[in-house]
């Protein structure tokens, strides 16, 4: 009989660890102006956006996926000497009352594989993690190679 008490009390906390596992929403941080370059092929994508703070606490962005990309990365661009170079990052902070922007030549998202073809024109589902445990769901509006901006 203890067992079968035993043995249910670890079903029940088991089947009860997803819920106590989600994320909670971030309430502090919002998306703007999000986009992503579409390249042709295999070749990866980038992701861009303007993210807002209105928190009264920094927030620290470790982390990002998408349905659409089997991989998500923050990635950094920068010039030096006429040489171009990306590194990826492990984590970028927000400040309170502040905003980080992702622009070309600067901080992105590096969208790598994507699952199936993204075209021009559609809506790409992502997820930002944050040092918190917070996540942050965005659209974001699939773009040409061409594109310098979400509405160009």
């Amino acid at each position: 009989m203890r067992i079968c008490k035993t043995l249910a009390l670890a079903l029940a906390f088991a089947l009860g660890l997803p819920a106590l596992a989600q994320a909670k929403d971030s309430d502090a941080v919002h998306v703007r102006a999000a986009w992503i370059r579409v390249l042709p092929g295999a070749l990866p994508n980038a992701g861009y956006a303007v993210l807002h703070n209105d928190g009264d606490r920094a927030v620290k962005l470790v982390g990002a996926s998408s349905p659409a990309y089997s991989t998500v990365m923050l990635h950094q661009s920068s010039e030096s000497g006429g040489v171009s170079r990306m590194r990826m990052v492990p984590s970028l902070t927000i400040p309170a009352h502040g905003k980080v922007e992702f622009a070309p030549g600067g901080y992105h998202l590096m969208l790598m594989q994507a699952v199936h073809p993204v075209k021009p024109g559609t809506q790409v589902a992502l997820q930002l993690r944050f040092a918190d445990g917070s996540t942050l769901h965005a659209d974001f509006l699939a773009r040409p190679a061409n594109a310098t901006g979400v509405s160009d």
